[in-house]
């Protein structure tokens, strides 16, 4: 009789209780058109304790955009923080979503007294289980948030891979800036080589004083000076390219990739249409969804759960057993989670504010962004069409009258830096254009080419 009711009892927790499964698949959110076709780390279901360090393989020659971007995209420690972020949130909707686990209780009272209360021959033993049953839909409200949050989280690691996305972009038009800047050094190294021997050839044959050959000299030396330091702030790019894998020391030996290769831009109206793409902003819609939720659990908290109880109590002395069953509510007097809503409220509020601030905020970047962007083409754009090759002929025409001693050196020195500032002005011109556009892109959420952006308008 006793060993069918221990049957009755478990049978009551295993069907209170219930069992769940729950998959283990990372779920990351819908990347957008930038850099989409890349693939990113995966964080494994289950992580072991001291893994090896993955060997990164990376180009030994020529290195070019898409294979950086997608090195870093695979490899970025950062990125990979973000991504275990979403197994986190993952586990915790896991944890949300179980029942109540069921308490067993086994208690044996009139146990060792005197006379006929001697060991256990008067006992009474009380085996009983209890199980918490969740009112007010709590359960199905505590999972719908840990839902949102792993929406959000997803949302927060495509945020972190486009400024990854763009921190590569970035670099690498510095390291292809950095090696147009060593050439643009070693080309002005050996002109100004070729003026001093043409300068000396002069004072050797008696036609210009010797301060002449002492400035040009001044000049080339100041020329190896800046060749010197073109060298290091190359070595410098390409060290920064590389950290955005991890990568300690570049195997690749340089940048393939052509720097003035410009595009038109878009009218900013434009632009500003499609910053609803951005993760940024995208995120604040979950974000109010996630704290209508937390405000709904925190109503349903003020609903009292109630306690089953039931079991076997056994009497030895009349060797009898009984059932015993009960039920405990808690009585909502003070305490009716009345702080909990408030603070929930005030979170949804806060999250309303803070969408409007975030709109705002890139908005004002976008703007600064397209200033850049927009003068940087203007600049880049001049140079190459009207200040560079009226530059290059002057250098030529000083050059050539000075040879034939119409000239003092002074007009070529003169020329000279002309040039070569224009031309250093035009790679920096170039340089920011990249950079200013890999931030309107990060804006955005995808690339300023004109067929990109008329994809994103027909999918809004």
């Amino acid at each position: 009789m006793c060993i069918r009711y221990l049957l009755l009892v478990m049978l009551f927790a295993l069907v209170v209780s219930g069992c769940m499964e729950q998959s283990s698949d990372v779920t990351l959110t819908k990347q957008q058109s930038l850099g989409q076709e890349f693939i990113t780390f995966q964080p494994p279901a289950k992580p072991v304790e001291n893994p090896d360090v993955p060997e990164i393989s990376e180009p030994t020659g020529p290195i070019t955009l898409r294979e950086a971007l997608a090195l870093a995209l695979l490899h970025n420690p950062e990125l990979k923080v973000f991504s275990w972020d979403i197994r986190v949130s993952e586990a915790k909707r896991l944890q949300a979503s179980l029942l109540p686990n069921p308490k067993l209780e086994v208690e044996t009272e009139e146990v060792g007294g005197p006379g006929q209360r001697n060991d256990f021959d008067g006992a009474e033993t009380t085996i009983q289980l209890s199980q918490l049953i969740e009112l007010g839909d709590k359960r199905s409200k505590r999972t719908k948030l840990a839902s949102l949050e792993k929406e959000l989280a997803g949302w927060d690691y495509e945020a972190k891979r486009l400024d990854v996305f763009t921190e590569v972009a970035k670099a690498f038009a510095e390291v292809l800036a950095a090696q147009q800047g060593l050439e643009l050094t070693q080309e002005l190294l050996r002109v100004s080589e070729e003026l001093l021997d043409t300068v000396t050839q002069r004072v050797d044959a008696g036609k210009d004083s010797p301060l002449e050959k002492t400035k040009a000299m001044v000049a080339l030396s100041n020329i190896k000076i800046q060749h010197q330091q073109a060298i290091q702030y190359l070595e410098f790019t390409r060290k920064q390219l590389a950290a955005t894998w991890t990568g300690t020391k570049p195997k690749f030996k340089s940048a393939a990739g052509r720097l003035d290769s410009l595009s038109p831009i878009p009218s900013i109206e434009e632009l500003t249409s499609l910053i609803e793409q951005n993760p940024d902003i995208a995120r604040w819609l979950l974000e109010i969804e996630k704290e209508k939720a937390a405000l709904e659990l925190e109503k349903a908290k003020a609903i009292s759960d109630i306690t089953l109880k039931g079991g076997i109590q056994r009497f030895n002395e009349t060797d009898d057993n009984a059932i015993l069953f009960g039920i405990s509510i808690p009585l909502p007097i003070s305490d009716k989670n009345q702080a909990g809503k408030l603070r929930a409220r005030y979170e949804l509020a806060k999250a309303g504010e803070e969408q409007r601030a975030a709109y705002i905020r890139v908005q004002m970047k976008l703007a600064r962004a397209y200033q850049a962007l927009s003068s940087a083409y203007t600049e880049a754009t001049e140079l190459e069409k009207n200040v560079l090759q009226g530059a290059e002929g002057v250098f030529e025409a000083s050059r050539t009258g000075y040879e034939q001693g119409k000239l003092d050196y002074l007009n070529v020195l003169d020329a000279q830096r002309t040039l070569f500032e224009a031309k250093g002005r035009y790679i920096d011109a170039l340089a920011s254009y990249h950079a200013a556009k890999a931030d309107v892109e990060r804006l955005i959420g995808c690339s300023i080419d004109s067929e990109t952006l008329s994809k994103s308008e027909d999918t809004k």
